[in-house]
């Protein structure tokens, strides 16, 4: 069995929060339109990987909670529907460009993590969150992931 990995997934808390998902318990990951972040669920996430509910577009931005990969990659259903805005006319059921994994919720937490207090610790400075800002999906260390939980009082 391949060991587990880490990630953090942002999503704007207006479009769907932590909240959302307690309530739904599992939800597709859907409407990414940047291909590293498509890649790294269509590649490299497996079911059982731990992830990082990220609040972005906040003040404070903040690691809101904890979720789980449960499925394998799929076709991102969005990009087919002509009335949804993550629409695709160049891709087609045959060759989908989008791809997803359904996430499923494990814990919001008590005490959120902002961004500001990640870089307060000089051991999450390296985070790829820092480096790759933009991007919606990023990869986290098992050093840096258990930190975090610890800064969320787990």
């Amino acid at each position: 069995m391949s060991k587990k990995q880490y990630w953090l997934m942002k999503s704007e808390p207006n479009d769907y929060s932590i909240d959302d998902l307690e309530r739904d318990d599992v939800e597709p990951w859907d409407g990414v339109r940047n291909y590293e972040a498509r890649n790294m669920m269509r590649d490299q996430m497996k079911v059982g990987d731990r992830a990082f509910f990220y609040h972005s577009n906040v003040k404070p931005p903040t690691i809101a909670g904890e979720m789980e990969i449960c499925s394998e990659p799929y076709p991102d259903p969005t990009q087919f529907d002509p009335g949804s805005k993550y629409f695709d006319e160049k891709s087609s059921e045959s060759d989908p460009r989008w791809h997803l994994v359904d996430v499923k919720f494990v814990r919001k937490f008590k005490n959120p993590v902002s961004r500001e207090e990640l870089k307060e610790h000089e051991d999450l400075l390296e985070m790829q969150l820092f480096k790759r800002n933009r991007l919606s999906i990023t990869r986290v260390t098992e050093s840096e992931y258990n930190k975090i939980l610890k800064l969320a009082g787990l």
